[in-house]
């Protein structure tokens, strides 16, 4: 019968050294599994650039007829692929939650949170590569900023920290769902975010309702950061620190219910 219980978690802590060779590893074992992943892999890479095409060849005629909506659209493309990254990695938790892998995690001498660590890490990795081939695409299609090395490092790292804080609220979600198919329903709602916002569209041109909406938006700050850094628009200092805030907010949020959801369901 005891056969088939759980194990019961060890009670030999790892020293520092270890830990961090333990988390390393888990890491690495995340990102390994990121490339087996194929139909993911090149869906994440793939989505966002053609993304990217439709907008500026598709739609962008009708947004903006002067031909220049690829500079205003690039900033919304790129938190777009976040959001896709950040459902991404609320599939991959909740799988590892199902599949009984933490409980054999539980029965060896590491931190079982290191599994938490590599799929954050991942995140961030394969949200960096999807974000390199969008700016990629985007100059190939005419996106031409006018921003500093200042400017460009304030719009790098404006998309890490809300990428980061994407990426809590996806593994809180992966925690908590009972299984990768309904952690993927998180997809849906991230995905769409984006679109009530000031990524694709001002949102004085929305209807009353949805323009109150994208006013509470945390995309909107984030997406008007970016575009003032990177095609030189006067920013004012309450868009940057509504962006900064909602984004550590979140985060703090996230990351402070995934650890709690984490230590539950272990």
């Amino acid at each position: 019968m005891t056969a088939l219980l759980a194990p019961a978690p060890t009670t030999v802590r790892p020293g520092a050294g270890q830990t961090v060779r333990d988390t390393t590893a888990l890491i690495g074992r995340t990102l390994r599994r990121t490339t087996r992943q194929l139909d993911t892999l090149l869906l994440s890479v793939m989505l966002p650039v053609m993304l990217l095409l439709m907008f500026t060849f598709v739609f962008g005629g009708a947004i903006d007829p002067t031909g220049r909506y690829v500079d205003f659209v690039v900033p919304g493309i790129i938190l777009l692929t976040a959001g896709y990254g950040a459902a991404n990695t609320a599939v991959d938790m909740a799988s590892d939650m199902t599949n009984g892998i933490i409980d054999r995690f539980r029965s060896m001498p590491i931190r079982a949170t290191g599994v938490v660590t590599g799929h954050v890490v991942a995140s961030m990795v394969r949200n960096a590569v999807s974000t390199a081939l969008v700016i990629v695409a985007a100059f190939l299609v005419g996106f031409s900023p006018d921003a500093t090395l200042l400017d460009w490092l304030g719009a790098l790292g404006m998309v890490a920290l809300f990428v980061l804080a994407l990426t809590w609220v996806g593994v809180a979600v992966g925690i908590v769902s009972s299984g990768p198919e309904a952690a993927s329903a998180f997809t849906f709602f991230i995905l769409f975010l984006p679109y009530v916002s000031s990524a694709f569209v001002p949102p004085e041109s929305m209807p009353s309702v949805l323009e109150a909406i994208a006013a509470w938006n945390p995309v909107t700050p984030v997406t008007d950061t970016m575009r003032g850094l990177l095609l030189g628009l006067p920013l004012e200092t309450s868009t940057w620190v509504s962006a900064v805030a909602w984004c550590l907010g979140i985060f703090l949020v996230a990351r402070t219910a995934a650890a709690l959801l984490f230590a539950r369901r272990r």
